[in-house]
């Protein structure tokens, strides 16, 4: 018989994890409240309030939302609030902030509420390529969870990973 190839990759204990596996496919949206200032830089009250109620909340049922005020302005934390209470019904979630850091609120759930069973006393890739944007602290707070549970965490590809962690015997 002539020489088989055999795939240990395959053949060994070795788990992948793929982060975009657990990319949530809900929409994300910016609401940027400047428009709802006076010359996009004074918060009035009443006239803030009028905005907030006028505004079509439906657009953000069930998205992702980041809360933020592109302009210099300093905005008092209750009108964050404010908007919250009127996302909060409608919005899959929320963060004050940029999207970047909605997409990090994102992950962190997403990560935090991930069952670790299957990668107990395991050998772990963390595949590096995806599709979608995974934001980098997604790949720390994952690292972070598995390092107690994990014999090994390596990063990348089964055939040109990075080892990371190798737990003393």
């Amino acid at each position: 018989m002539k020489d088989e190839i055999i795939n240990r990759v395959a053949n060994s204990k070795l788990v992948t994890i793929d982060l975009e596996e657990f990319y949530p496919k809900e929409k994300r949206m910016a609401l940027d409240i400047t428009p709802w200032l006076l010359n996009g830089l004074v918060l009035q009250e009443k006239n803030f309030r009028e905005q907030v109620e006028n505004h079509d909340w439906q657009q953000y049922q069930n998205a992702y939302v980041a809360i933020h005020c592109t302009s210099d302005a300093i905005v008092p934390t209750w009108a964050y609030m404010l908007i919250s209470l009127h996302l909060s019904p409608i919005a899959k979630d929320m963060t004050y902030g940029s999207l970047n850091e909605l997409e990090t609120l994102i992950f962190n759930k997403v990560i935090d509420s991930m069952d670790l069973e299957a990668y107990k006393n395991k050998p772990v890739i963390i595949k590096g390529c995806s599709n979608s944007e995974i934001p980098e602290n997604a790949y720390v707070r994952l690292t972070q969870r598995l390092r107690p549970v994990a014999n090994s965490i390596m990063f990348g590809e089964a055939c040109s990973s990075v080892p990371l962690f190798k737990k003393s015997k």
